[in-house]
């Protein structure tokens, strides 16, 4: 389970270091693609798979699948550790989440997250007031 959160920053060539703790649970080959809310999502790719399966599943009648499975795709990138524990994000994805230098790599349970310092906090501030109402909401789901 990917759990925590990291700050860390790119440096000149879009490289990024993520956590040893989520290194070796990463395995050496995985996916970077755009996330939901203005993030970049990373999955094992035992994940990325899974979740792939699941999109063909989808009826591709549907003008929203066609979308959504054409934009996860075609903005999904393999990635590979560098000896120091860096990956190398494409600019493309860096633009789309909008990283200016200073990250914040967090853990979402599946699945890692990588946010710009900026879209983070302000996240989490306004995702921070209303957290105790959501998780009310949640649990008729919770058992």
């Amino acid at each position: 389970m990917f759990m925590g959160e990291y700050r860390h920053s790119l440096d000149a060539k879009n490289r990024l270091i993520i956590p040893a703790k989520f290194r070796d649970e990463l395995g050496s080959t995985f996916v970077v693609t755009k996330g939901l809310d203005g993030c970049l999502t990373v999955y094992t790719e035992e994940q990325w798979t899974a979740l792939v399966h699941q999109l063909e599943q989808l009826p591709t009648t549907k003008r929203e699948v066609r979308q959504y499975v054409r934009f996860l795709l075609s903005k999904a990138v393999e990635c590979q550790f560098d000896s120091q524990g860096r990956i190398q994000l494409p600019q493309v994805l860096v633009d789309a989440a909008q990283i200016d230098k200073k990250c914040t790599v967090i853990g979402a349970a599946d699945h890692i997250e990588i946010w710009s310092d900026e879209k983070w906090d302000a996240y989490e501030s306004e995702a921070g007031e209303s957290f105790e109402s959501v998780a009310e909401s949640l649990t008729e789901f919770l058992r």
